[in-house]
């Protein structure tokens, strides 16, 4: 059973997008394709959202990568993966996203 929550703290000198309310979201076990080859990134659209003027994504890769966002609008934006070593491929996988806005 969830625990309803009713107050968020937000932190000095930080700010959300809305005054009124924060936005959250998580998106589970969304699927990347196979790294071209050692070193190579691998980019992934992430589409048809409704997003906040401006809010952060967080990503968890399934294996060792790293990680930038690209191309954000209100509706998607861009996740491009990277082996964190650049002898290594990007095997096809899976990975998370938090949204905060």
């Amino acid at each position: 059973m969830s625990l309803d929550v009713h107050t968020v703290a937000v932190v000095p000198g930080t700010n959300l997008s809305a005054n009124d309310r924060l936005h959250a979201g998580l998106l589970e076990g969304v699927a990347n394709g196979v790294g071209s080859g050692a070193g190579a990134a691998v980019a992934v659209a992430v589409t048809g959202l409704k997003l906040p003027a401006k809010y952060t994504v967080v990503i968890s890769p399934s294996q060792d990568a790293t990680w930038y966002i690209t191309a954000k609008t209100a509706t998607s934006f861009t996740v491009n993966l990277l082996p964190r070593l650049a002898s290594e491929t990007l095997a096809a996988g899976t990975f998370d996203v938090a949204i905060f806005g």
